[in-house]
């Protein structure tokens, strides 16, 4: 037996480990013991489904957590014996059966071969997980994990996932289009649109952007998304901007927003002032749909009067439906201010106020040139014929029908019979024909 020969051969073998996987080489080899922790890479995304007693759970996933071989290289491997397997852990416990691949990782070496690097591609390309029985019968690319908690598995193996491609992403070199330099991936953002800029280059456009008021351009530079009109979500933008230029850029969001969208509008309070958005229902016959809750500090009101929210059903203050009444009438038919007004509002909410509205104004004017409001209690009464002394038969007050003046209850025509007065010798009014009949009625008795 030669040892010698075997020991050279172990070197040699953990060197090209060494140089072909560092990131899986977690120790050195010391008293013939060595460690590896080998992560499963897919070359494409792989369906994986975490499952327990009726419970499931679905991934796509292009990585799973690495599993950690604690090994110890006999003095007579590779030419005599196999290296022996001392344990086998999966990091997050995700894997079962590791009873199996322990069984199937011995069964790979050949007396006279090294055998480390063909354990390492076999786990890290995924090629095990038939040995141990965890892909699917129907559809081997995908993979079935048991698990007896898979709401607590599932999210563990995705943010391992994020963390997998932010290393890998970090670790490689990127051109950026805009400087056209290659920087390490550290230094630069890939967007959801998966373009690739280096940071000082992106933080120069979109700070410029928002300086100006421009926020649409805070987005993705390359021409084909600035074509499709792509913006930066909040997530890219904090991870380049300021706090402040944040704030700056929300705000002007939020500005274009109501500009845009005539359902959205500030909140009434003054220490709040947030864009609220309209509640989405699809009944404007209830009333609901004037509710409006501010996001910012929870004040609930109403989107025609700005006042708190006083129900469905309630109406709203006369001056606020009036002033949007009025301000609809102003407009012609066909005036897109007028459809502005509508959507904001909505239609049935407007054209019902705007009803309410013109009924109430052919009231007011049928009360004012028809009837008289007693002066003690404001009741209108119509007079239907006869003399100009009313008695309100509310109040029993006596009163002028001609000019609404109240009278002296012991002697009511004195008003109708002194000299000079606006209403001397109108006792009577013979200008309707119902007046004219009735004084014909009169001469008839």
């Amino acid at each position: 037996m030669d040892l010698s020969e075997c020991q050279s051969l172990q070197r040699e073998e953990w060197e090209v480990l060494e140089s072909i996987y560092p990131e899986c080489v977690s120790s050195d080899m010391l008293d013939s013991s060595v460690k590896l922790e080998v992560p499963v890479e897919f070359s494409e995304s792989r369906t994986v489904s975490i499952f327990n007693d009726g419970l499931s759970q679905s991934l796509s996933l292009t990585v799973l957590p690495p599993l950690l071989l604690h090994i110890v290289l006999p003095l007579a491997y590779p030419l005599h014996d196999p290296p022996q397997l001392v344990s086998i852990r999966a990091t997050h416990l995700w894997m079962p059966r590791l009873s199996k691949l322990q069984s199937a990782l011995s069964r790979m070496w050949q007396p006279g071969e090294t055998v480390l690097y063909s354990w390492i591609e076999f786990i890290r390309g995924g090629e095990f997980l038939d040995s141990v029985d965890l892909t699917s019968d129907t559809n081997p690319t995908v993979i079935n994990i048991p698990h007896p908690a898979p709401q607590l598995l599932s999210p563990l193996l995705v943010a391992y996932e994020i963390s997998s491609k932010s290393t890998r992403f970090a670790q490689n070199s990127y051109p950026c289009s805009i400087c056209l330099t290659s920087h390490k991936g550290s230094k630069c953002l890939q967007l959801t649109c998966s373009h690739v800029f280096c940071r000082p280059c992106l933080a120069d456009f979109w700070q410029m952007c928002v300086r100006e008021g421009e926020v649409s351009r805070v987005g993705c530079p390359d021409p084909r998304c600035v074509k499709s009109g792509r913006e930066a979500d909040e997530e890219e933008v904090a991870r380049i901007l300021t706090p402040e230029e944040i704030r700056r850029w929300r705000w002007l969001k939020e500005k274009c927003a109501v500009e845009k969208d005539p359902t959205i509008m500030h909140c009434p309070m003054t220490f709040c002032q947030s864009a609220v958005l309209k509640q989405a229902t699809d009944d404007e016959e209830s009333g609901w749909d004037r509710l409006r809750i501010c996001s910012s500090c929870s004040y609930s009101f109403c989107s025609f009067c700005k006042h708190a929210w006083h129900g469905p059903l309630s109406p709203c203050m006369a001056s606020a439906s009036s002033e949007i009444v009025k301000e609809y009438l102003a407009l012609a038919e066909d005036s897109p201010d007028r459809a502005l007004l509508l959507r904001r509002y909505g239609r049935t909410n407007v054209l019902r106020l705007v009803s309410a509205y013109q009924e109430e104004q052919l009231n007011r004017e049928w009360l004012e040139s028809s009837t008289m409001a007693c002066p003690g209690c404001e009741v209108h009464v119509e007079k239907a014929m006869g003399c100009n002394h009313m008695t309100c038969a509310k109040c029993r007050m006596h009163f002028c029908y001609r000019c609404g003046e109240k009278l002296n209850g012991s002697n009511p025509y004195v008003h109708f019979s002194t000299p000079g007065a606006r209403c001397y010798n109108k006792l009577f009014d013979f200008n309707g024909k119902d007046d004219e009949e009735w004084i014909h009625d009169l001469d008839g008795l």
